[in-house]
């Protein structure tokens, strides 16, 4: 418990969370893929046909016989005649004869016996049945062939990946109408503390607006999850409980701010063990911000304790709750980092041994390149997490960072 014994690394105790947690199948849906996005996939899409199903052209030219251009320049092009022309939408009702072309728009279908597409910007019209090609294609230049985008049988989405429009529209290019996704997991939010008021209230001395659950809710709409945010608990050990006990039965994972240290009135931990198996997993992590973050699991349910500042709050989510969210959500696909830009240090940055800092900084654009400027600032601080475009870590055994070293900016 914190306080009362060594905190863990945070990769340690993230480890140690994702270990305990049951393993399990989401509930799936079938819906229409308009409706998919931000989803994940809960089977894999394989197509039942090619794609395209036809050759198609990429440009506005004509259609030929690629071998009809070769040595054509602008001093001695290559004389071919008019065949036809190709309609849009329609399949061409004639073949290509050696030495004519058919004149093609974007997304036409080739005639037989063609194999390129020559632009309009390299052929000059002679008169009505002849054109001069003054530049060659070779075979297949300007055409898509038939499968060429996509064949049939081949995988378009994987099971595990969260539904990118782009996804979507590989989807609807095979005709596949409707897919197979893992229901968005629910997620509880409960506010803790005496001292805590509704946003939209004034509040007293002492007294505090609600930030935590609006943060936690964008965050957990960010991660396409569902969040239910059930209202603001005073301190007392059965009104939380109550409220922990009821978000069990309509949740698959719980968020609870505030309450996680060891004052009088900081019960989380507590109420996490009481109510059952395996209880708490950790309490009290090596992070600044962020230290007295609390986690556990009760009846296959992940309860997470978070600290009440909300720059802790934001980076306990980043580093905890999130990654748990996505194996909920069956997501199995992380693909590439893109949010992380390099940046320079514009000042140094002391940190104490033993813990690792997540410090809040903007980014500036220079003549030299990108900069990270530190906002040094107290974790209570929601104004600063509004100003800045990203964090840096300071490793957990680095006595800090000096002026001009490069480092890695993970944006917001």
């Amino acid at each position: 418990m914190l306080g009362r014994s060594e905190v863990m690394t945070a990769g340690a105790a993230l480890e140690l969370l994702i270990r305990s947690l049951p393993t399990k199948t989401p509930p799936g849906d079938i819906i229409a893929i308009e409706d998919s996005l931000g989803f994940v996939c809960a089977e894999d899409v394989v197509s039942g046909e090619d794609l395209p199903q036809f050759a198609r052209s990429t440009v506005d030219g004509y259609a030929v016989k690629a071998e009809d251009t070769f040595g054509a320049t602008e001093g001695m092009p290559a004389y071919i005649g008019l065949a036809g022309e190709i309609m849009m939408g329609e399949m061409p009702a004639f073949a290509l004869a050696k030495s004519f072309a058919a004149k093609i728009p974007t997304g036409g279908m080739l005639p037989g016996g063609s194999d390129a597409v020559v632009m309009f910007e390299h052929v000059q019209g002679v008169d009505a049945t002849t054109i001069e090609v003054l530049k060659p294609v070779v075979p297949g230049e300007n055409v898509i062939r038939a499968g060429e985008d996509v064949k049939k049988g081949e995988l378009v989405v994987r099971k595990g990946r969260r539904i990118r429009p782009q996804d979507i529209g590989a989807c609807a290019g095979i005709g596949v109408a409707k897919i197979a996704v893992c229901e968005r997991p629910k997620v509880s939010i409960i506010s803790t503390g005496d001292e805590i008021v509704a946003a939209a209230a004034s509040p007293s001395m002492g007294q505090v607006r609600d930030i935590n659950s609006y943060v936690l809710a964008g965050m957990i709409m960010e991660s396409g999850c569902l969040p239910l945010k059930k209202g603001i608990i005073r301190d007392d050990y059965a009104a939380i409980r109550k409220a922990v006990e009821e978000s069990m039965r309509d949740s698959d994972a719980i968020a609870v701010s505030g309450g996680t240290s060891v004052g009088t009135k900081d019960m989380i931990a507590r109420i996490i063990d009481d109510i059952g198996n395996p209880g708490v997993l950790f309490h009290g992590v090596s992070l600044k911000p962020g230290k007295p973050m609390i986690g556990g699991i009760v009846k296959g349910v992940p309860i997470f304790g978070l600290p009440g500042h909300p720059a802790a709050v934001s980076l306990c989510f980043e580093l905890f709750i999130r990654p748990v969210l996505d194996l909920l959500s069956g997501l199995k696909e992380k693909g590439l980092q893109k949010n992380i830009v390099r940046a320079a240090l514009s000042r140094n940055i002391p940190s104490p041994q033993g813990r690792e800092e997540h410090i809040r900084v903007v980014i500036e654009e220079k003549e030299e390149g990108l900069i990270a400027v530190p906002l040094l600032a107290k974790s209570g601080l929601i104004t600063t997490l509004a100003k800045a475009d990203g964090t840096i870590v300071i490793p957990l055994n680095s006595n800090g960072q000096e002026a001009g070293t490069i480092v890695d900016v993970r944006l917001f």
